[in-house]
């Protein structure tokens, strides 16, 4: 597999985006903090959206509870939320 200079110019800036300017293990710790954040961030995101999908075409609540490891309440409150909104 190779890499284009613009592929590892990429993963530097996003893993000194939560170095810190720490080069130790601290750094190594807190870009994996860092970017495991942003890809659960993501993952919570297209959940949310195939939530709202999966209710407007018809699961219950009790079904998308069930298969999202969530509440009802939580899923109601994710049916409710506005997408859009920030």
């Amino acid at each position: 597999m190779s890499y284009s200079d613009a592929d590892v110019a990429a993963a530097n800036a996003a893993l000194d985006k939560y170095r810190s300017g720490l080069d130790d293990e601290i750094g190594a710790a807190l870009a994996v903090i860092g970017l495991s954040a942003e890809r659960a961030d993501k993952e919570i995101a297209i959940r949310d959206d195939m939530i709202r999908t999966a209710h407007r075409v018809g699961a219950s609540l009790r079904q998308i509870a069930e298969a999202a490891g969530l509440g009802r309440k939580t899923v109601t409150a994710i049916v409710e939320a506005d997408p859009h909104r920030a």
